[in-house]
């Protein structure tokens, strides 16, 4: 067996999170257990659209408005394509408001509840103005604009249209349509946001903990928008209870609460409470899309056609941009089914409603939607089974290059598909939904197919002409003396087990146990810089830079072994803590070579540099998973209630590091999707009002819901 031989041991292993003792013990450490010398509450727009006329502090009060913070720029992310228009968020609204729960002035007090009583007794006298609220509203003709300089309200818009699809559709033998809506939803991470900033007197510098999942990305915005060196603000992430995409993007509140830290030279927090989350944390979903497929006269799709319009809100998000959802529709709306003529036009439409972000699966939802709705529709006007109508048009070669220019390697669609029907017995249920109707009861049974694209880099968020092009990730490992190791990350984990999957890879790489690794993350002093974890993309990427960056340690180790045993490099092996030279009894502890790497260097005449030090970045042009969901349900026509009899999923995820991780996502994933099916939305009035601020009005899932 050579050096880069041996048996795999901890990849492919459901060994138990490292994470999980202490958050399941009450051990873990968040941004609300720290407590600071001033308490911050925000004071909110009680209004969708109007001018700032007067805001009237109670008497003592400590109020800071727009006009204390000279100097400090409004958040403005940028992108360079698709007609996208920039514009302003300021940290605090300084003339007219755009949504309810936009942050107008802030109250500073000595404790939580004295802020939050300060808080309620400020008085904002505004202006009230007309407000559009839904996407078709803010599009129609001579309507209300939220920005001035945007006009139409359409900030960005993106074309896409094969050369052959007017002829594609003009030939189709059967053209059916169909209209979806995603409702608007917010991530509902089980903690809130909130942030902690405390000013070293020693340094002059400030230090940040905040909930985030993109602790290098906060501390660039923050530094730049108020204009301090990013070398005096270190971002610290602690345990995040979760994100989901809504703590990716920047929140005005965090820009302020450094802003406050470094002008009172102390430290400040502030903690969000689950109504603040559901006005003012980023919204997500709200999607209107009509498609239009073309079919032959043997059910195969020749000609699809699309309208996306995504109720982006207020504001842009920084760093994405409000143009993530319909850019990710528009280029991903063909999923898995082999379509060759396309055409779509996708839209951010701005309305006066909490600005949108990123969330899990990021348009994917509406567009499976939508296109698995086609395809149930198309299998009725066929009179075809609708897996039937599904095996005639997925992807079934590869590699196969979509209509956007998308590369799938590989993928399993019809395989995932099949398993999934043949576990359910589909023959058999349908006996039983027949005898079920007799009896005036509704069952039904559907299939949703989906492409997930993963782990992508720098190519493809520089086709967005996006300002800041997230993409790779830096690892940097360092084995010390004792042969214990230790990695530090850009990525910023919450809740996704990088600290156990990371480990798993690089012991296997360097013949040790993950209990000798320890993965450092979620602090900027700490880490090398790192665009975080959002997007599928950390055990990929990040996972990548570990087991490059391990695979360079190794060669290392093996070059000290081959000195200190004297054999080939290419006869040593490293497994179970120690290098062993293949075929004999010879042997050193992998502590005993890190050791004689710094304390005996002289022993390999300047061959071997001291120390065991090694780093590794990867950028990869990015990957996808499928799977095959399926559900059986039964609907009570007089009530509407939904009742889950069995969801199965079939999953294609390549190689697994982890299984056990891989299904706690999974079911975690499915959770989130019934939320979203069955219960969670975010409901606005005609004037702007929002009217699910508490979890009595926004239903997130229970167990109760989840089969």
């Amino acid at each position: 067996m050579s050096g880069r031989d041996r048996r795999e041991t901890w990849v492919g292993r459901s060994i138990r999170r490292v994470e999980d003792f202490s958050l399941v013990t009450g051990r873990g450490r968040f941004t609300a257990d720290l407590t600071a010398a001033h308490w911050v509450r925000f004071v909110r727009s009680p209004v969708a659209a109007g001018r700032i006329e007067n805001i009237i502090a109670p008497q003592g009060a400590t109020v800071i408005t727009a006009a204390d913070l000279a100097g400090v720029k409004p958040i403005r992310p940028m992108l360079h394509k698709f007609g996208y228009v920039p514009i302003d968020q300021p940290v605090l609204a300084s003339d007219v408001v755009r949504f309810v729960g936009e942050p107008i002035a802030a109250v500073i007090a000595a404790s939580e509840e004295e802020a939050e009583d300060l808080a309620d007794g400020v008085e904002v006298v505004i202006a009230d103005s007309m407000a559009v609220v839904r996407a078709e509203d803010a599009l129609a003709a001579g309507a209300v604009l939220v920005h001035n300089g945007v006009p139409g309200n359409v900030i960005v818009e993106a074309r896409h249209a094969t050369p052959d699809f007017n002829a594609a559709r003009k030939a189709a033998y059967r053209l059916i349509s169909v209209e979806i809506r995603s409702r608007r939803q917010n991530a509902m991470p089980l903690e809130a946001r909130g942030g902690h900033a405390a000013y070293d007197p020693g340094s002059g510098r400030i230090f940040f903990t905040c909930s985030t999942q993109t602790p290098h990305l906060m501390r660039t915005a923050i530094a730049d928008l108020i204009g301090m060196p990013e070398s005096e603000l270190r971002v610290i992430a602690p345990d995040v209870g979760g994100g989901f995409g809504q703590k990716m993007s920047l929140p005005p509140e965090y820009v302020f609460l450094v802003w406050l830290a470094r002008r009172l030279k102390n430290s400040v927090a502030w903690r969000e409470d689950r109504r603040e989350n559901l006005i003012a944390a980023f919204h997500s979903r709200d999607q209107k899309i009509r498609i239009e497929g073309g079919f032959d006269q043997a059910g195969k799709l020749v000609a699809l056609a699309a309208d996306v319009s995504a109720n982006v809100g207020a504001y842009s998000c920084f760093p994405t941009t409000c143009a993530v959802e319909p850019l990710m529709a528009l280029a991903e709306l063909p999923g898995p089914y082999d379509i060759r003529a396309y055409s779509c036009v996708a839209r951010g439409v701005l309305t006066h409603t909490c600005p949108m972000a990123p969330y899990r699966g990021v348009a994917r939802p509406a567009i499976t939607l939508a296109l698995e709705r086609l395809m149930d529709c198309a299998a009725a006007a066929f009179d075809l089974d609708p897996i039937e109508i599904r095996r005639r048009n997925l992807i079934d070669r590869f590699p196969y290059t979509s209509v956007t220019g998308l590369t799938f390697d590989e993928a399993s669609y019809r395989e995932t598909m099949e398993i999934a029907a043949a576990a359910l017995d589909v023959a058999a249920f349908r006996v039983r939904q027949r005898q079920a109707r007799a009896k005036g009861r509704f069952l039904g049974l559907g299939f949703a197919t989906f492409s997930e694209r993963t782990g992508y880099g720098t190519p493809a968020f520089a086709a967005r002409g996006m300002e800041i092009t997230l993409g790779w990730e830096k690892v940097e490992l360092t084995m010390d003396p004792s042969g214990f190791v230790e990695a530090r990350i850009g990525a910023s984990p919450h809740g996704q087990g990088l600290r156990t999957t990371l480990a798993q890879i690089i012991a296997d790489e360097l013949g040790i146990e993950p209990a000798q690794i320890a993965i450092v993350h979620g602090d900027t002093d700490r880490t090398p810089y790192g665009f975080g974890t959002f997007a599928s993309r950390s055990l990929v990427i990040a996972g990548g830079a570990a087991l490059t960056a391990a695979r360079k340690v190794r060669v290392k180790l093996i070059k000290l072994a081959s000195h200190l045993l004297e054999a080939a490099p290419d006869d040593i092996v490293l497994e179970g803590g120690s290098a062993k030279v293949a075929g004999t009894d010879r042997e050193l502890p992998i502590a005993s070579l890190a050791r004689a790497a710094y304390h005996q260097s002289h022993r390999f005449n300047g061959e071997i540099e001291p120390g065991i030090m090694e780093a590794a970045i990867y950028d990869p042009p990015g990957t996808f998973s499928n799977a095959c969901h399926a559900a059986i349900v039964e609907v009570d026509i007089e009530t509407g209630r939904v009742e889950i009899e069995r969801f199965l999923v079939a999953e294609d995820a390549g190689r697994l590091i982890n299984p056990m991780i891989v299904d706690g996502q999974i079911h975690g994933g499915v959770a989130q999707g019934i939320g979203n099916a069955l219960l969670e939305e975010i409901i606005y009035d005609e004037t702007g009002n929002i009217l699910t601020t508490t979890l009595a009005d926004y239903l997130p899932p229970t167990l109760r819901e989840i089969p």
